[in-house]
Formats: C-alpha cells, structure tokens, sequence
C-alpha cells in the first residue's frame, strides 16, 4: 500500500507522535520513511552598529533544534529497525506547509504524516497551524496525529 512516507518532524511532542505512527504504519506495510525537519530563518532586522553576536546565538540555536529533532528521528528508525532518512529542507522564507509539500512531490511520498496541536476557538484563529496549511494544498493521503489532551486545549 505505501512505499514511500514523509513524516514533519520538529523536535515537539506532536512530531515525536506523528514519528512513531509512522513507524507503525511502516511496519505493516513495509515501507520506507523520510523524516523531514524544516529549518525556518525568518528574516529579522538587525542594527549594525550592535554587531551579529545575537543573530549568531539565535542562529545556533535554530541549528541546534534541527539538529536534536533529526538525531531523535534516526535514533527512532533504528531502534524500530524501520528503513528511512533524515532530511533538513531550508526553508528560504517560503511557508513550512509549502516546503513539506514540495519535499513530499520531490520523494514521490505516498503519505505524510504530521503532529497537529488540535487547536480550536481564539487559539486556532490566532496562531494558525502548519497542519492545516498542508492539508488545503495537500494532493496525497495526510494522516494527523493529536498532540496531548484535548482538555489541555
């Protein structure tokens, strides 16, 4: 059924759940993962009279949150004896939702599979979700898997 699976990992508890019901579904179907990681750079301001010390540390700490969420993907596919990769895509101010779909076409992924913090009401209004992005562009199955409690929301 599927061969090919792209799961959005970004070191949070909801793509650690997106990455494990993948591993699931690969299990049963044999198919292979591509855990995807996006690193975003927003474009910020900077004053040039103070220097790049801070833009260097927000830097390395993007970095460093790309790098952690990928070394948690291929420790997951190795512990669950699950064939796959690990993939930063850049994503040069374009949005994460466009970045995943373009990836997915790129793999020829038969399905993605993402974490969704289930927002609702003011909250969903406000912060938007990359989630859902996807889904409104989205030409191939989606699974989303709930983070946490609904209560919680």
């Amino acid at each position: 059924m599927y061969k090919q699976i792209l799961v959005a990992v970004d070191g949070s508890r909801g793509g650690r759940r997106a990455l494990d019901e993948a591993v699931k579904v690969a299990r049963a179907t044999g198919a292979t993962i591509e855990a995807l990681c996006v690193a975003q750079h927003p474009a910020r301001l900077v004053d040039v009279n103070s220097g790049f010390a801070e833009e260097q540390a927000r830097h390395t700490a993007e970095s460093d949150a790309v790098t952690d969420a990928l070394e948690e993907a291929r420790r997951v596919l190795a512990q669950a004896c699950v064939a796959g990769r690990v993939r930063v895509a850049d994503s040069n101010g374009e949005e994460i939702a466009a970045v995943i779909y373009r990836v997915a076409a790129e793999e020829g992924a038969d399905l993605v599979v993402m974490g969704t913090r289930g927002l609702s009401g003011m909250k969903r209004l406000l912060l938007g979700s990359v989630a859902e992005s996807y889904l409104r562009m989205a030409d191939r199955p989606v699974m989303l898997v709930r983070d946490g409690d609904l209560a919680a929301t």
